[in-house]
Order: C-alpha cells, then structure tokens, then sequence
C-alpha cells in the first residue's frame, strides 16, 4: 500500500473476499536522506495512511524499509545514465527491482512462497491455456489510467503471484468506493513526475545535487552554429523546448553528442530531424523469457504494437532480431523517441516484455 486512493480501495476489495490480508508499505526514499533535516517527510504522511485504512479495514500492516535497496538498484543506476545524457525510467525499475524484487524477498520464505500479492496497479491478468498455464499481462479496463507500461519489465515469477483488484474498474469508480468507505485518501490527488523527484520543475534542481556541472555548447544543428552552452547533457530530453535567449524562433533538442558533450537543436517542433521511425533496444527482456514471437527470427518480422513512453497510444509495428539486437520499425514516423526509455511491447492487449532504447533511426 502506497498510502494513495488506489491501493486503498484495492485493500477493500479483497477484504471482502476469502484471503487471509496483511498490508506492506515501502519506504523507498526520505528526503530528509538527501536533505539532512526534518524538511519534507513525504513518506510519514504515506504511512499515516496505510495505517488509517487499514484499521478501518481491521487488517494488520507493516512497514519495511526497502531504501537501501531502492539507492543501489534504482536510483544509483538511473543517476550514472543521466549523467551520460540519456533520459532512465526509474518508475518502471521500482516495479521491477523493488516491488516484485526486493520487496517479495525481503518476506519470510514459508509466506512468500503461499503468498499472493496485490498491488493498485491498473493493469489485468489471465493465464495461457497450456497444459502448464503461465501468467499474461494484460491491459485493464480503464484505458486512460493503463500502467502495464510500468510493469512490461516484471519477471514471470513475479506476474505469476500478482494480483490487480482494479482491473475492471475505472479512476472515477474507485475515487467513488473511497468515498463511500470514508477512507482518507480518498481526494488524495495522483502522484505525478519521477516519484524520488516530485514535480518536474524540479528535477534539474535536484540532479545537480547529485551530478556535478559538465558545460558543453548547444549547437544549431542546421547551421552548425555555437548558439549556447548547458551545464550537463542530464538538462535536456530529446524534443524538448531548449527556450535559447535571443532566437527568432522556438528550438527543440534532436539529438545528443556524448563524445563531444554537445546538445544539437533544430528550429520548431516538426522538424524532420525530431522524427524516428526504427529504435533498436539490445537487451529486450521478455516477460516469457524462454517464448519470444517465432516471427522475430523471420524476415518478415512479428507484428506487435508498441508505447516508448507513458500515456501514449499504441503504435503498430513490426519487431525483428538483427545481430542479438531488436529492432522495432514502426508503421508511422515516432516524435522524440528518447534513448534510455523503456520500449514496451504488445500483441494486443497482451504486454509481452520490455527493453531499454540504445538508439534511433
């Protein structure tokens, strides 16, 4: 339990059901770790909560202190790739090192191995129906609040033990059980930017904190002029609005140069140069690791569809295996594909796996 609206409601659900409940809530980040005051507990107002519904709910909780884990498995790893320019997802390696990771093995063996564990996702699951069933992830009934993109990376060991009591319902619905159950939570408003980071206003104020300077010049890709300088390539994403003073017209980031520590940009938001239409991910981690498509092997590819960032529609595309490397060509031109987010892929409704974006073409 996160503290927030949709793991309360997902308590309730499976309150009422047969199961034999306990609630577990992470703490994963302090930023009085960062800040070495008492500014900002964030995660004792979460616990406050998880204790309050689960009283109302009569079921025990308990906190476990998963930060350590979180530092060296999430964090230090996401840091190391913002420093060499290219933009992580730390969200979707919370799922899978801390909450199916870290989390699970940090509970007794005998309960581990007899226990179920649900989580507020939105996101569904069925099974194959193979001699031998295996979990598939699915996406829920509430389109618009879809996380199975924050889950592509999970392992089947760990999808074979989930549960998703949200997975027929939509946002509106479970605010109004919330409400209904007088839970506190239950106006809790969304959690929204990297969850260590908060607001996006102020991630660079953060990372700098962590990352020291590293100025290299901003170049007008067009004229191969020196327009500018950044303080480490960690500051701007692929389509970004660089907002340079002094230009006649708006310039948006295209690409990065790691060797030369250069930020090159383009004037306006439909330049050629901001479009990909093939993106290569060399470690593409299926969720049925041993049953990739067939047709990947083929020259004629496997037809899935694909998301390259959250919140956005499924794209068709064809996926073949060239030199131990996925390459994903899309049916349409892609806008800022990034390198470092995570490419999810689908066949259907079915979430197959995920990989890390090495490069664009």
């Amino acid at each position: 339990m996160s503290g927030g609206v949709d793991s309360s409601v997902s308590a309730m659900l499976l309150a009422k059901e047969d199961y034999d409940l306990s609630a577990v809530y992470m703490r994963n980040w302090d930023t009085r770790d960062e800040s070495g005051t008492d500014k900002g507990c964030e995660w004792e107002k979460d616990w406050e909560d998880v204790q309050r519904v689960c009283k109302k709910l009569d079921i025990p909780c308990e906190l476990i202190d998963l930060s350590r884990e979180y530092w060296n498995r999430v964090f230090e790893p996401s840091l190391r790739q913002w420093e060499q320019g290219v933009s992580p997802n730390p969200d979707v390696w919370c799922n899978k090192e801390i909450k199916f990771g870290a989390l699970l093995d940090s509970l007794p063996l005998k309960r581990r191995e007899n226990a179920w564990f649900a989580t507020g996702h939105y996101a569904s699951k069925s099974w194959s129906e193979s001699p031998n069933p295996r979990p598939k992830l699915l996406r829920p009934v509430d389109r618009n609040k879809d996380q199975t993109y924050f889950l592509s990376a999970i392992s089947e060991s760990g999808l074979r033990k989930a549960l998703f009591p949200l997975e027929r319902l939509t946002k509106p619905e479970v605010r109004e059980l919330a409400k209904q159950h007088e839970f506190s939570t239950a106006e809790r408003p969304d959690s929204v930017g990297i969850c260590f980071v908060g607001e996006k206003t102020r991630f660079n104020q953060f990372l700098s904190s962590y990352i020291p300077p590293n100025p290299g010049p901003i170049v007008n890709k067009l004229t191969g002029k020196v327009i500018g300088e950044h303080s480490g390539l960690w500051n701007f994403t692929i389509g970004q609005n660089a907002r340079i003073p002094g230009m006649p017209e708006r310039m948006f980031v295209a690409s990065k140069d790691t060797s030369t520590n250069t930020i090159y940009l383009v004037p306006g938001s439909t330049h050629e140069s901001l479009f990909s239409r093939v993106l290569h991910v060399p470690e593409f981690a299926w969720i049925w690791r041993d049953s990739p498509p067939r047709a990947i092997e083929q020259p004629e590819g496997s037809r899935l569809s694909l998301m390259h960032r959250y919140r956005m529609d499924h794209v068709p595309c064809t996926v073949s295996k060239e030199n131990n490397v996925l390459a994903i060509r899309c049916d349409h031109q892609q806008h800022a594909i990034t390198p470092g987010q995570v490419a999810a892929l689908w066949d259907g409704d079915w979430c197959l796996g995920s990989g890390v974006i090495s490069e664009t073409s």
